[in-house]
């Protein structure tokens, strides 16, 4: 059973999350937990809970609220004893793992004492993604709003800000953008975010756009503070006015290392949002690799770990969460595999990253995520990726090694699979372990022959697109032009990877409406959904990969089909449409499918998704005179 305060108050337990009710006793269980395992006095709780209406019988309402949230605690399965009455006061005791909020400070003070930027960053990204909102944005106490959240806050922007200096040191100055615009736009007097910001601006080659955000500064210090700018502020402006190189050096490798370049994660990352993130925890060796050497490096560059996070923002899929978790822990007597599989750019990885922090603290002996492609988008083999995840073990390089040896209790996922028979050799067979695989394809053979379970993603709902573009955005921006956001939604045909490309957009021009994006986006939407500065981050190069690794036969159908017009398509439509009899045209739309470029629908028909229909008529440079993506109806 854990709490979380690094936004809504909530008990979880496994994959069910409680959000609890605004009321006296989540007040007193904030309280408590602000101070985990310490003496909270009773002063300062009935504080805490009636303010300066404190009533008469505050001590024996006290009580009360104390009993109340001991009976909370048994309907889900919480000692009583959980809670301490000591003298002066109570106190809550939290088993190691069970709070967000001592995890995240674990996490930042480990980070502090590691010498490798990349191990740093990584340490501070899986920090940040325990929040998930506001904090305690169900717990109506002003006290404790005014005296303790200001300071919880702080120590949220304090990591915020040391992980955008590392990005720009690692010279990633596209992947701190989209952080820093945020940031900067929700803590306006947070001077250095737009330093950082202005810096990155600049070295993006966005010289105007950083003279711009500049002056935009000091205006706002001048109105509203009435001072000007600091020293470390105007040294940049000059800087930038001469034309100076910001360049930072390469950041020093710990002593006995050899400094290593930065590696790109492949395969389903992109959905996964903005940005790509290190390894932060990783597990011993896991199934039986094959022993025969490794072959020589490929030409094609090898992608790093996939980051082991949880996703930013992460928003809808709860009832495909809670299934895959449920999965991964039910049965702990043998390994559990679980196949995550649909579109490009669905959000498989996204998923996946996040089932897996949730169910996290059930798997003691190692948490690895590894890339199954190098980023030609060829496969990597068995041995290539047995080999990392042995090296990586071997360097001891995590904490979160088992002790025991094996593969008992290791949680691996393994993203972007092209071939079941390269995973096979990896699969881990220890009693509590379990294994994640994301793919475009079903992976049916394998699900049959290990005895797994498999989900295929759809397409957002259209509130959960709203809500991840609002939580993209900020409620600030979502909430004035709502009709629009749900608009920008349909656009983005509600795909994952598309959303969050339109949101960096809207976020790294901050004087475009969001219904002047829509209007854009429907006149070029594979343009459109691309960022300049991140190929990875490019619904075309996506789904032009994807079709790259396609037969040509089932290629060249793809575009065809894309080019017809969009109503539900017959096994007889498609043997006409492709010129070829009704058997291998059944076989191609189900290979179609099975690659998850088309939905099949009930009585034997197929569809294709508006989104990529666009890009199958952009692809064969179909013009016409209807709106390219459909509008909200």
């Amino acid at each position: 059973m854990r709490f979380q305060v690094l936004g809504p108050l909530r008990i979880a337990g496994g994959p069910e999350v409680v959000v609890l009710p605004p009321s006296k006793p989540t007040i007193l269980l904030a309280s408590l937990l602000l101070r985990p395992d310490a003496v909270v006095t009773t002063d300062f709780l009935r504080q805490a809970i009636w303010g300066d209406d404190e009533p008469a019988s505050a001590r024996a309402a006290l009580h009360t609220c104390v009993l109340r949230l001991r009976r909370t605690f048994a309907k889900y399965g919480i000692a009583e004893a959980a809670i301490e009455s000591v003298p002066g006061g109570y106190r809550v005791v939290v088993e190691d793992g069970a709070l967000d909020l001592v995890r995240f400070r674990e996490l930042r003070d480990g980070a502090r004492a590691v010498r490798d930027p990349e191990a740093e960053l990584c340490l501070l990204r899986e920090a940040l993604s325990l929040w998930q909102g506001a904090p305690l944005s169900n717990v109506p106490s002003d006290f404790l709003r005014r005296g303790e959240l200001p300071g919880l806050v702080e120590e949220r922007l304090s990591v915020v800000e040391r992980a955008c200096d590392i990005e720009l040191a690692l010279g990633r100055c596209g992947q701190a953008l989209v952080e820093l615009w945020a940031a900067s736009r929700a803590h306006p007097g947070h001077e250095r975010f737009r330093e950082q910001l202005i810096e990155a601006l600049y070295r993006s080659g966005r010289k105007a756009d950083a003279l711009a955000e500049y002056r935009e500064v000091k205006r706002h210090l001048r109105e509203e503070l009435g001072v000007d700018p600091g020293p470390a502020l105007r040294r940049l402006e000059l800087r930038m006015l001469r034309g100076d190189s910001l360049e930072p050096p390469p950041p020093a490798a710990p002593a006995g290392e050899p400094a290593r370049a930065a590696r790109d994660v492949t395969g389903g990352s992109p959905a996964a949002g903005p940005g790509s993130r290190p390894a932060a925890a990783i597990a011993p060796p896991v199934g039986n690799p094959p022993s025969a050497p490794v072959s020589a490096p490929p030409s094609a560059p090898v992608p790093g770990p996939v980051p082991f996070t949880a996703v930013s923002s992460f928003t809808g899929r709860a009832a495909e969460s809670a299934a895959v978790a449920a999965r991964l822990t039910a049965d702990r007597s043998g390994p559990a595999l679980v196949v995550i599989s649909g579109a490009p750019g669905i959000g498989k990885t996204a998923l996946a990253l996040h089932v897996a922090q949730l169910v996290g603290d059930r798997f003691p002996g190692g948490r690895f995520a590894v890339g199954m492609t190098r980023t030609d988008g060829t496969p990597r083999t068995s041995e290539e990726v047995a080999a990392e995840i042995q090296g990586m073990a071997a360097t001891g390089a995590t904490s979160a090694a088992g002790a025991g040896g094996g593969d008992r209790g290791v949680l691996l996922l393994l993203d972007d699979v092209t071939d079941p028979a390269l995973v096979r050799p990896l699969l881990p067979t220890g009693a509590g372990s379990a294994a994640v695989l994301t793919s475009r394809l079903g992976l049916a053979g394998l699900v049959a022959a290990h005895g797994g379970w498999a989900t295929r993603l759809d397409a957002l709902a259209e509130d959960e697109s709203y809500r991840l573009l609002s939580a993209a955005l900020g409620e600030a921006r979502a909430g004035a032009e709502p009709e629009a956001v749900r608009e920008l939604a349909a656009a983005c045909g509600h795909f994952p990877l598309a959303l969050r490309i339109a949101a960096a957009r809207l976020l790294t021009r901050p004087r475009l409406a969001v219904a002047d994006c829509v209007a854009r986006l429907r006149e070029d939407p594979m343009r459109r959904l691309s960022l300049p500065d991140d190929p990875r981050m490019s619904v075309p190069r996506v789904l032009g990969e994807a079709l790259r690794r396609l037969d040509p036969r089932l290629a060249d159908a793809f575009l065809r089909i894309g080019a017809a017009p969009p109503a539900p398509l017959p096994v007889t439509g498609a043997a006409s449409l492709l010129g070829i009899p009704p058997v291998p045209a059944e076989e191609i739309l189900e290979q179609l499918a099975d690659a998850g470029l088309l939905e099949e629908e009930p009585a034997g028909r197929f569809r294709m998704h508006e989104l990529l229909r666009a890009f199958a008529r952009c692809a064969t440079g179909f013009q016409d005179d209807s709106p390219a993506l459909p509008s909200r109806r």
